[in-house]
């Protein structure tokens, strides 16, 4: 099995909307409530490239398995040197070491950038992504408590961050 890491093109567009859209429907770590239309997507990732920030793809066999992005933390122009990332994997390739590639490609396009640091906020449920953040060096900087309302039930946010300089 040879994951391929590449950066987003147009025509990825669909199959990233299907992981986001499995993702709204099925877990916490998207606090969205609807899921999105192709329009939609297309001009959240390409809006991201046109600021000059990464969309990786991660392919197998010529399938989009997962994906993995960052942009601005916050829109004041202090923050200009943290970004907040994001990474997913389509639900039934989980466990083959796709996101572990998909977040080392980011924080080495990060460092390349000369950021200062990265921010993760995960659904305090999602253990095993706070497990996983750590084993990048990622801290527990804050938890936000119910921050969040989905599925009938409030939720927490976990905040992690990266220093990389």
């Amino acid at each position: 099995m040879k994951i391929q890491l590449r950066a987003y093109k147009t025509e990825d567009t669909h199959a990233i909307l299907a992981i986001i859209n499995y993702n709204i429907l099925h877990s916490t770590a998207l606090y969205d409530y609807n899921v999105r239309t192709v329009e939609q997507q297309k001009s959240i990732l390409e809006d991201k490239v046109a600021k000059g920030f990464p969309v990786i793809v991660a392919e197998l066999e010529g399938i989009v398995v997962g994906f993995g992005m960052y942009s601005e933390f916050r829109f004041r122009e202090a923050y200009k040197f943290t970004v907040e990332h994001s990474v997913y994997v389509n639900d039934e390739y989980h466990g083959k070491g796709i996101g572990k590639l998909l977040l080392e490609a980011l924080i080495k396009k990060a460092k390349n950038q000369k950021l200062h640091t990265m921010i993760a906020v995960i659904d305090a449920e999602n253990q095993s992504s706070v497990a996983f953040h750590e084993k990048f060096g990622f801290k527990t900087v804050g938890i936000i408590k119910e921050s969040g309302y989905k599925f009938d039930r409030w939720l927490d946010s976990v905040f992690m961050q990266l220093i990389l300089a």
